[in-house]
């Protein structure tokens, strides 16, 4: 059987990553490619085999694939085999309107990705919530699987605890020091122009008025990774070509975001989460669009300027206090099938030669 691998366009990451570690031990029958962006095959274990993304060997794996997991879109041009699966597992709890349902678009772009989504066979969902979102947004007709995101068991397992500690040392964050992870999202309008993005968060503000034992782990968006630096500072370690962001979070104390998906999965572990919204109206109103409301649910403070997320940080027991139970409700709500066994849910997938669905799908 083999099995073929894509994360963000060529990443060893996220849900794939999971999967992939999963079983490739438990089912030494099965073959295993990735597809690689070349600027990123350092963060590829050695004995991994790769094929390069949107190469000439990468449509002949995919096309020779009986089981493919990607977690976006395969924005590729190739054939699924008769009889093969594809597994899209998505990459995050939708905040932002996505697909079909954003409010803005470049000409041609949605309808050429709809050819991806026409050859999905199973879209995974990590809560309730984003079930029929996920099934509207991509015009999907065929089995959502309602299972948890397999990228999240590694928050809840028993190795989170050395997961943290590794991390931590191979980052050079001392043991003592309060780690603070930033992620933006993408904007499409940055994403579609030209130039490197500069961090909406004041680095040296940060610096300046946090104490010594606070750092700053700046993570930009798979989208605009290479597009922006972070200041340079012995307290702040850019993370942004980091394999999997999901170790990440155990190495870090606390978050700051926007309106990114990390919201979601950094709940997992209970710690404190803070929104820098600076551009909240027009990201809503006018260039992407919501789901639902962000302040009334948000698990933490949504904060309009820098200094006023440098000021929260500089007590996170009091932001703690505050916000425990909308905390504790948001994860009811986005975090129920967070028990680290989702991707024993989809160990059905790996079987061969009868691989039939084992979870009905859920509407």
């Amino acid at each position: 059987m083999n099995v073929v691998y894509d994360a963000f366009e060529g990443r060893y990451s996220d849900n794939p990553r999971a999967l992939y570690e999963r079983v490739r031990d438990a089912r030494p029958g099965l073959r295993h490619t990735w597809l690689c962006d070349p600027r990123f095959a350092d963060g590829f274990p050695a004995d991994v085999e790769t094929v390069p993304f949107g190469s000439a060997e990468a449509r002949a794996a995919l096309e020779a694939a009986d089981l493919v997991v990607a977690n976006t879109h395969l924005d590729l041009a190739w054939d699924k085999k008769p009889g093969a699966v594809y597994l899209q597992t998505w990459h995050g709890t939708p905040l932002k309107r996505i697909h079909h349902d954003v409010l803005w678009a470049p000409e041609g772009v949605l309808p050429r990705l709809d050819l991806d989504v026409a050859r999905w066979d199973y879209l995974l969902s990590p809560n309730t919530i984003s079930t029929p979102r996920l099934r509207d947004a991509f015009g999907f007709r065929g089995e959502v699987l309602e299972v948890g995101y397999p990228r999240n068991d590694v928050l809840v397992g028993p190795g989170s605890d050395a997961v943290r500690a590794r991390v931590r040392a191979a980052l050079g964050i001392p043991d003592h020091v309060t780690a603070v992870l930033y992620t933006p999202t993408w904007r499409d309008d940055e994403f579609y122009a030209e130039g490197d993005v500069e961090l909406a968060l004041d680095v040296p503000s940060f610096v300046r008025d946090l104490p010594e034992d606070v750092w700053l782990l700046p993570r930009l968006h798979y989208k605009m990774t290479g597009r922006g630096a972070a200041a340079a500072h012995d307290r702040v370690v850019d993370v942004s070509r980091y394999p999997d962001v999901h170790e990440l979070y155990l190495a870090a104390d606390a978050m700051v975001t926007d309106y990114s998906s990390t919201m979601f999965d950094f709940a997992v572990t209970g710690k404190p989460l803070l929104f820098f919204a600076y551009d909240l109206e027009s990201y809503r109103d006018t260039l992407r669009g919501f789901y639902f409301d962000l302040e009334p649910l948000a698990p933490g403070p949504v904060l309009s300027t820098s200094d006023a997320v440098v000021a929260a940080l500089a007590d996170l027991d009091e932001l703690r206090a505050a916000f425990a139970e909308r905390y504790a409700e948001f994860q009811r709500l986005f975090a129920h099938l967070e028990d680290g066994h989702a991707g024993e849910r989809l160990d059905w997938l790996f079987r061969q030669p009868d691989r039939a669905p084992q979870l009905a799908a859920t509407d």
